[in-house]
């Protein structure tokens, strides 16, 4: 939902997306890396501990130059999966495969595949760990 009038927010910030990242917050990794992999058919890759014995990231694919933002899924003693805070729309192929794939996998679908006119269609999703999702597609 881009438009020619986006050149510098209020904030001061550099024109573009705001974001730049997003983080995923599960309870098992092993449990959350499945269902994310099998979910988007992607290699979720290691990030290093960031100085937290407690902490590990699974960084989600991302190539620098290209739309979009970069995230991971994180485990970390003071964040919990919930269904209340921010949602995170994925993007892709096809709304509805990804929902097949989501409930094969036992997530609950919130919101089936619609249109949102002009922009695509999405569904929202739970997680395998409590959080909810967007899914994203021009299909």
């Amino acid at each position: 939902m881009t438009t020619d009038k986006h050149t510098k927010t209020d904030t001061g910030a550099a024109p573009g997306n705001l974001g730049v990242w997003f983080e995923v917050y599960v309870e098992d990794m092993a449990r959350a890396r499945h269902f994310y992999q099998t979910l988007f058919r992607v290699e979720l890759e290691e990030l290093p501990n960031l100085g937290e014995d407690e902490m590990q990231l699974l960084a989600f694919p991302y190539a620098d130059n290209t739309p979009g933002i970069g995230g991971a899924l994180v485990r970390h003693p003071m964040r919990r999966p919930n269904q209340e805070g921010s949602l995170v729309y994925f993007a892709c192929d096809d709304v509805a495969s990804a929902v097949t794939r989501a409930t094969d996998l036992g997530a609950e679908v919130f919101v089936p595949k619609q249109s949102i006119g002009e922009w695509g269609f999405i569904a929202i999703v739970g997680d395998s760990e409590g959080n909810v999702i967007g899914l994203h597609a021009m299909q």
